[in-house]
């Protein structure tokens, strides 16, 4: 049955309002969703037959009440047998070397200054707030432009382990603070408070986590550094407001969400999903689509509901980096998303008779009959998808402005 969802898409987990039904889980969470009524669509739906609906109308179909869903499970999909064959002429991923190389560059760059700020942040203030300027300020001169922006996936080998985090953090939230409709002084502040907000840590290879009250100093730590580098009063607040969550269980001051700058409020979602998915000293952290789940499902009290939403809808629910099953069986590795169409990604699709030099990235955006089933932990994989996919153990991510393709309009697939 081919059904419509006439509510927000916050209010489910599948990645389109409208889908065919094709699994008893899908159906089990269209029940959880407590609905008073769906849109049923007999002449879109594959089934034998339906009398008591008319063809050429969309019936109510009444639900029952059962636990509420979170982000995971099956998504929407059309039968298996009726899978799509593979795009021919999709772009070849190693075809396009000027802009993902370029990402990968630009990320490289990044980390080297964050490097060159971290040694000289204790010795040369007034040199680590130049160089903490120029950063931001390149970022923002593509940030604040209208128009789309895309995040993509880096490679591993893609910086310094100790700028990842700060770099991540940074992208990620002069993305959210542009989509939350900041405007240029204040994401110039949150860039600012995000580059900073560990400045003061060290971390070495190998190391074991610090004790708790040691551990914690490092936000003091890093307010007092960017305090003599001489930046502004928000810009600290919003660093000493990074580990404070809304519900008060945060820390240094256990602080409520009343009493969080809105760069405060920013920073500690980033900060706590990039930590979810590249953590200081596990040994294995979560994929991104895990990450967004844990903090949707179960730690939402900790941040400020607008902005958690926000930051949901710009990353999607299967952010970059996430492994995914599709609808027709494949496995693949979302590697780049549109930060104002999430729902439809890039993915590198496993195919074993594709040399991985020759993988196409499909966008699902051009085949709106090819969607999500399912994420997958990168353990789930079959071995020669996991050799191929080769999931990333470290996430980066960095950001290019939306490219128009100039190829020939999609085929159907």
């Amino acid at each position: 049955m081919y059904i419509q969802l006439e509510v927000g898409w916050m209010r489910h987990p599948f990645p389109v309002n409208s889908f065919r039904i094709v699994s008893d889980s899908q159906l089990q969470t269209v029940k959880a969703l407590g609905l008073d009524a769906i849109r049923y669509f007999p002449a879109r739906s594959e089934i034998a037959s339906f009398e008591a609906v008319r063809d050429d109308d969309a019936a109510p179909a009444h639900a029952g009440k059962l636990t509420p869903p979170t982000l995971t499970g099956d998504e929407s999909a059309p039968p298996a047998s009726a899978a799509p064959q593979r795009p021919q002429n999709a772009l070849p991923l190693h075809g396009l070397p000027a802009l993902w190389q370029r990402c990968d560059e630009r990320f490289r760059a990044a980390a080297r200054e964050y490097m060159q700020l971290f040694r000289c942040a204790s010795t040369q203030p007034e040199q680590a707030l130049a160089t903490s300027h120029g950063m931001v300020q390149g970022y923002l001169q593509d940030v604040l432009p209208t128009g789309d922006l895309v995040i993509r996936l880096l490679s591993e080998s893609s910086g310094h382990r100790q700028a990842e985090h700060p770099v991540n953090v940074t992208v990620l939230c002069l993305l959210l603070g542009r989509a939350l409709g900041m405007n240029a002084a204040d994401l110039y502040e949150l860039g600012l408070a995000a580059l900073l907000h560990d400045i003061s840590k060290d971390p070495k290879p190998g190391a074991t986590a610090l004790p708790r009250a040691q551990y914690e100093r490092h936000v003091g730590d890093s307010v007092a550094l960017a305090m003599a580098m001489g930046v502004s009063s928000d810009v600290l607040t919003a660093m000493a407001q990074h580990h404070e969550f809304a519900d008060g269980s945060g820390f240094p001051l256990r602080l409520i969400g009343e009493d969080l700058s809105a760069a405060g409020k920013v920073l500690c979602l980033v900060n706590a999903y990039d930590r979810l998915c590249n953590p200081e000293f596990a040994q294995e952290g979560q994929t991104p689509h895990e990450a967004l789940s844990v903090l949707y499902a179960q730690y939402r009290e900790r941040f400020d509901a607008t902005i958690l939403k926000a930051f949901i809808r710009m990353m999607g629910v299967y952010p970059p980096g996430s492994v995914v099953q599709l609808a027709d069986g494949r496995f693949a590795m979302v590697v780049s998303v549109n930060s104002s169409r999430p729902l439809k990604p890039q993915v590198l699709v496993y195919d074993a008779q594709v040399p991985l030099a020759q993988a196409l990235p499909l966008d699902l955006e051009m085949f709106e009959e090819i969607g999500i089933r399912r994420s997958l932990r990168p353990d789930q994989l079959p071995r020669e998808a996991l050799s191929y996919l080769s999931p990333r153990q470290r996430i980066c991510y960095f950001f290019e402005r939306a490219v128009e393709p100039c190829t020939p309009k999609a085929a159907t697939p």
